[in-house]
C-alpha cells in the first residue's frame, strides 16, 4: 500500500450547496422541533461539514400558530427586553406572545440554541417562519411536509 496517496479534500466556501427544507410545526412541541431546525440551519447533517464555515440550508417553518408546548411553560415561561430607558422593562408570557407572535417563539427558541458565533447572523436569516401554511417558496423547497 505503499503507492497509493491519500488526502483529505476540504471544502471551499463556493462549494456549499444549499438546499431549502419545509417544516410543519403543526401539533409539534417545540423542544422536539427546534432541535431538528437549528441542525438544518447549521448543515450537521452534511457528509463535507467542517464547522469553520456555514455550511446550512434554508428552512421554511410553516404553522407555527399551531405549536403545542409542555407542562406549564405556557404561564412560566417570560420573555424579557429593555428599552434602555427606565421604566423601559417588558415581559410576556409564552402565551401572550404566542397570542402577538408566534413566529417570534420560534425565532428566539432558535436563536438560542444557535452557537454563539460570527456565523450566528447568517444561519437566522435562512430561517423563514409563517403562521399559516402559505408561504412564498413553494417552488424552491424540495420535501413537502417533512425535512430530508
Amino acid at each position: 500500500m505503499a503507492g497509493i496517496k491519500q488526502s483529505t479534500r476540504s471544502i471551499k466556501a463556493k462549494e456549499i450547496d444549499r438546499k431549502w427544507h419545509l417544516i410543519d410545526v403543526n401539533g409539534k412541541v417545540l423542544g422536539r422541533a427546534v432541535p431538528e431546525i437549528v441542525d438544518l440551519l447549521q448543515g450537521k447533517s452534511k457528509r463535507t461539514y467542517v464547522p469553520y464555515l456555514d455550511m446550512g440550508d434554508y428552512v421554511v417553518v410553516v404553522n407555527a400558530k399551531q405549536i403545542k408546548t409542555t407542562g406549564k411553560k405556557g404561564i412560566q415561561k417570560v420573555y424579557d427586553r429593555y428599552s434602555g430607558y427606565q421604566g423601559g422593562r417588558k415581559t410576556l408570557t409564552l402565551n401572550e406572545m404566542m397570542d402577538r407572535k408566534p413566529t417570534e417563539v420560534i425565532r428566539e427558541a432558535v436563536s438560542g440554541m444557535l452557537p454563539k458565533n460570527k456565523h450566528r447572523d447568517a444561519r437566522l436569516a435562512r430561517l423563514y417562519i409563517y403562521e399559516g401554511e402559505t408561504h412564498p417558496y413553494t417552488h424552491k423547497v424540495q420535501s413537502a411536509g417533512k425535512s430530508e
